[in-house]
């Protein structure tokens, strides 16, 4: 089998996507590599893994990493375990995108941008630009933010509404080394289906159970078959209490059947074929106690 004829000057590399909690990182991915492959929410800090997802060009290949919101509030193991995901990602970046929100930069934001590496290209990307209306106005903040650090690039997008996306990957390419690609061209991510679907499932959780439910609650999958197109997926959402496993189903089953159907309907767009759902809810009391306990049910 002869391989496939690299361009002159192809370029690949790894970007990693930094920023306080819940700026948009996993939709900033998503928009940029045309997929849905890490989840998002309205509640914060729903990312618990580094997600890669990648978008191959005629003359560069852009493998995203997206990262866990760096956690500065509570030492527990959960959040070790995220910070320090972070942290290795950093180290193996060729370019690093942080993130902040259009017209906010506070405390939490200049903490995660003191841990970047300051050897690698950095670029300031300003989410959700759509949403101020006075462009003139935020001129000053644009520049309050980019005196904090000398950064390679300063692009404001919209990662909903795909304002300037192509702007700031024609920026990245540029400071991406000259390698042949590291996947095949049409890769979107290196996560399993079965990962996948776990985390679809627990976005659509956090998404219809709302703050209550306690960021330790997680997705397992206990079976996934394939049958040709068909898949047939088994899920748990494994919770702390009987009340949370109640917040879950919600009244006479309503909510379990609406997290169930948004969560297949989004399996079929991403894996291209009919899925078959089942999911059950459990209470397991003591399973995220320690870091072995975290490593056990998917956290890196």
């Amino acid at each position: 089998m002869t391989s496939p004829v690299v361009p002159p000057g192809f370029r690949c590399g790894y970007i990693a996507i930094v920023g306080r909690p819940n700026v948009g990182k996993s939709t900033l991915m998503n928009t940029l590599i045309g997929a849905k492959v890490s989840i998002t929410s309205r509640k914060a800090q729903t990312t618990r893994h580094r997600i890669t997802g990648i978008q191959t060009s005629e003359s560069a290949q852009f493998i995203y990493v997206d990262t866990p919101g760096f956690q500065t509030r509570h030492a527990n193991p959960l959040n070790k375990t995220l910070n320090r995901t972070v942290t290795n990602t950093l180290t193996a970046a060729d370019v690093i995108l942080f993130l902040v929100e259009a017209g906010t930069y506070g405390p939490a934001d200049k903490q995660v941008l003191d841990l970047l590496p300051a050897k690698v290209p950095c670029i300031l990307v300003i989410n959700k630009a759509d949403r101020v209306k006075d462009k003139v106005a935020m001129l000053p903040f644009v520049q309050k933010v980019a005196a904090e650090r000398a950064f390679s690039a300063v692009v404001p997008v919209s990662a909903k509404q795909r304002f300037q996306i192509d702007v700031l990957e024609r920026e990245i390419q540029q400071y991406l080394p000259e390698n042949p690609p590291v996947f095949g061209e049409d890769d979107i991510t290196d996560r399993s289906e079965k990962f996948l679907a776990a985390e679809i499932v627990r976005e659509k959780v956090f998404r219809f159970v709302g703050d209550e439910l306690p960021y330790t609650s997680t997705v397992v999958i206990e079976k996934f078959e394939e049958e040709g197109a068909l898949r047939r997926v088994f899920a748990a959402i494994l919770v702390e209490r009987d009340s949370h496993k109640a917040m879950v189903i919600g009244q006479k089953g309503a909510k379990l059947k609406e997290i169930s159907m948004q969560a297949r309907l989004d399996m079929e767009k991403l894996f291209g074929g009919p899925v078959y759902l089942e999911i059950w809810v459990k209470v397991k009391s003591g399973w995220a106690d320690n870091e072995a306990g975290l490593r056990a049910y998917g956290y890196e």
